[in-house]
């Protein structure tokens, strides 16, 4: 503690360094140094300034918050962090002013500043949502799909409501583990915008995390054109059914599908809230839809309805369709999976959006594991309860209803007194779970809330990926990992909004919408997500396996192991969905990464991969003291060097360079012979007292370790402060090296100036020979 001398009377200033030093003038009219020692007992007991130090008039130096908020408030410009050297500058004393001179602090009293100006409106404060708006419902939105009411009737049919449970559990299970990593990665620091993105560079590293980001951006925009052309099909039904198409069956999906995009591209443009506002309102429509369903249920079915096979609950249906029943060339269990898993996915549509959330270490987790909560119990209910109500096969004639006990009828619907056994027998029945898709819209009280809810699961998948893919390219774009795509990172806006992404993700989207032919691209797109998902649970494995200093999120909640298990199971599905398109996206990936690993950006994020790189030396160097050296293991060193060690691994050389940029020749001779196989340290004593050295060591050590580097050269560089050479070099021979990784050999160039250089130069030269070969 700095003892700070003052020149006003005892009786005004301490002497010591208090807290009221740093606070300047807290009380008014007195100076920095009038504080007392203590508070209580005197006028300062109700003050402020006793206030701010619980009560007591401290020695020790309270942190100030402008030192250490590296963000930014409103209407403020960033303030960094402050060096060791300008926290020091506070506590020694000038010669010309015997107290500390603290800047005016801010005024307290809620008036603006003099500089501020009084007609100066606050910045507009961001738009940030909370884990429900914000994670929960974006991310069940985009779960809920296409899928949820239209083919997992159908799944249930054919396999069976046993193993339809299965399925989901099964797809659940790698969604849940995934949705616990992320929980635990977003916990682990401060989640900025980028999403997904943002996640895995930060924890992997660039290379790996561009690459992820770069395909996972474009997989989000071609999502777009995806759910839209779901969308614009089922108008297209709807138009068929009533003779209205405007030109074609295949031109009206693209029209529909552009002018549908172009709309969608309208409520982003108008800002987050809005885009808010939309997917609530889509949350309603299907929250409406699935009440209709199940009240449909329970409603008593009509003539009309038990033509098409239901029938209400019943005990004998639900058993029936409990087993499965293939059918077709997709009856198979793995078939089925590969259909149904793409609706399990979407859990990253929150992350996506972390620069726009509140809290998103308390967002992220608990958002994302709720909405997979109940999205996975709406998956099951629905399996459940139609599995219960509708047979496999029905003809939708109402001529095919018979008498109970009619002889020749075969099937559960006899007891129900409908005969379906022709189309059963032929394979034509039209209805039925096993071939009707609109079973949900039959089994409903009114089928077109059912409708309503797939254009809202569509239309609300298709805004959320619109607005994750600008999101995360913009971080992308942001960190200059790739070329030519700085112009896209561009914000507006209190919110910082990527609209020239916006655009590009639109021309994206349009361009697919108007192929009008996604079957091919959208196993790619669902790889792409895969191998997110997968690079995701194995950040988890590997920064806990690595015990990476980094690491410590504050949710408890995963284990390592199931990480790694998920992280396995992910690339086992993308096979299982696609081969080909597993082996497409696998291959970008490397193209990608190889393309970053050779541009080597200039970016430290400490990534995991840095604690495992470090992991992975300390354990080889400590496993290399219990290798026994042999003769197989050492090249023969050239002239000029002198053994320091007989019978030692080697060559393993101490190149006695200086700043090895002085030296260029005796550093490209020694690692003739090194060949970048063998240890080489350039040694560099710094003469002078060690005040005046130490700084220089520091500022020079990073720039001769890159000089090494870009000269290709495989070398240390190590530096001592030392009274003379030869004490220097002493330090350095005894000091040098890790475990079996020693210097054996010492290299040092010719002195050439014996006759003008001094005696005590001359001296140490030959000293250093002296302890070289027989000791010092």
């Amino acid at each position: 503690m700095s003892e700070l001398p003052c020149p006003e009377p005892l009786s005004h200033c301490s002497g010591r360094f208090t807290i009221s030093t740093l606070l300047g003038v807290e009380e008014a009219g007195r100076p920095p140094c009038e504080a007392t020692a203590g508070c209580e007992g005197t006028q300062l007991s109700g003050s402020t300034l006793c206030t701010r130090t619980f009560g007591y008039n401290t020695l020790d130096v309270v942190p100030a918050y402008e030192h250490y908020a590296n963000s930014k408030g409103v209407g403020e410009a960033r303030r960094g962090r402050p060096s060791l050297a300008d926290l020091r500058s506070i506590l020694e004393p000038d010669q010309g002013h015997l107290c500390v001179p603290v800047p005016e602090p801010q005024r307290s009293d809620g008036l603006p500043n003099a500089e501020e100006g009084p007609g100066r409106a606050p910045a507009p404060e961001p738009v940030r949502f909370g884990w429900v708006k914000g994670v929960m419902i974006r991310c069940m939105l985009n779960i809920w799909g296409v899928i949820l009411y239209l083919r997992l009737p159908w799944i249930t049919a054919q396999a069976g409501i046993a193993l339809t449970w299965l399925i989901i559990l099964m797809s659940v299970t790698v969604t849940t583990i995934t949705g616990l990593s992320i929980s635990a990665i977003s916990t682990n620091g401060k989640v900025k915008s980028g999403g997904t993105y943002f996640l895995i560079s930060r924890s992997l590293g660039p290379e790996l995390g561009g690459s992820i980001g770069l395909i996972f951006a474009f997989a989000n925009a071609v999502a777009v054109a995806m759910h839209t052309v779901g969308f614009a099909e089922t108008v297209r039904d709807l138009l068929q059914e009533h003779d209205a198409l405007m030109v074609d069956p295949t031109n009206d999906i693209r029209i529909i599908g552009v002018v549908t995009v172009t709309l969608l591209l309208g409520i982003s443009l108008a800002g987050m809230e809005w885009e808010a506002k939309a997917q609530v309102l889509f949350f309603l429509v299907i929250l409406v839809s699935f009440a209709n369903y199940l009240v449909g249920t329970v409603i008593p079915a009509t003539a009309e309805k038990q033509a098409k096979g239901f029938f209400g609950y019943r005990a004998n249906i639900f058993v029936q369709n409990l087993v499965p029943s293939w059918r077709g060339p997709e009856g198979s269990f793995f078939s089925l999976f590969s259909i149904f898993f793409p609706s399990a996915t979407g859990i990253l549509a929150g992350a996506n959006i972390s620069g726009d959330l509140k809290d998103p270490a308390v967002a992220i987790p608990k958002g994302t594991l709720m909405a997979i909560f109940w999205t996975t119990i709406s998956y099951l209910l629905l399996s459940a309860t139609i599995g219960a109500c509708v047979v496999r096969d029905a003809s939708g004639s109402l001529n095919d209803s018979v008498p109970l006990g009619s002889p020749g009828c075969e099937g559960l619907a006899c007891g129900f007194g409908w005969n379906f056994t022709d189309c059963t027998q032929q394979h034509s029945c039209p209805y039925g779970l096993s071939n009707h898709y609109q079973s949900m819209s039959m089994v409903s009280g009114f089928g077109p809330l059912i409708t309503a809810g797939i254009f809202g699961a569509t239309l609300s998948s298709a805004l959320a990926c619109l607005v994750s893919a600008p999101k995360v390219f913009q971080c992308l774009c942001k960190d200059q990992l790739y070329p030519l795509i700085g112009f896209f990172g561009k914000g507006y806006g209190k919110n910082n909004e990527p609209i020239r992404g916006y655009m590009l993700t639109y021309v994206i989207a349009v361009g697919f919408i108007l192929i009008a032919e996604l079957n091919a691209i959208a196993p790619i797109i669902s790889n792409f997500f895969l191998c997110s998902y997968a690079l995701i649970n194995f950040i988890c494995f590997h920064a806990s396996v690595t015990n990476s200093p980094g690491w410590r999120p504050s949710f408890r909640y995963y284990s390592k192991w199931a990480a790694l298990f998920g992280a396995a199971v992910s690339v086992v599905i993308m096979f299982l969905l696609t081969w080909w398109a597993a082996l497409i996206t696998l291959g970008i990936v490397v193209f990608l990464l190889g393309y970053v690993l050779y541009k080597k950006p200039d970016v430290n994020w400490g990534s995991s991969m840095q604690a495992s790189s470090y992991n992975m030396a300390l354990s080889y160097s400590v496993g290399l003291s219990e290798v026994d050296e042999h003769i197989k293991n050492y090249r023969q060193g050239g002239s000029g060097l002198s053994a320091m060690n007989e019978g030692e691994r080697g060559p393993q050389c101490l190149v006695l360079t200086g700043p090895p940029n002085f030296r260029p020749a005796l550093v490209d001779f020694v690692g003739t012979f090194t060949k970048n196989l063998s240890l080489m340290i350039c040694g560099n004593v710094l003469i002078g007292p060690r005040k005046q050295q130490m700084p220089e060591s520091r500022l020079s050590s990073d720039g001769h370790s890159r000089w090494l580097l870009k000269r290709k050269i495989r070398a240390f560089y190590s530096d001592v402060l030392a009274e003379d050479l030869r004490s220097g070099v002493q330090m350095l021979m005894q000091a040098a090296g890790l475990g079996k990784m020693r210097p054996n050999i010492l290299a040092l160039g010719y002195k050439r100036d014996w006759q003008a250089a001094a005696p005590q130069s001359v001296e140490d030269y030959v000293g250093i020979l002296q302890c070289v070969l027989w000791g010092c």
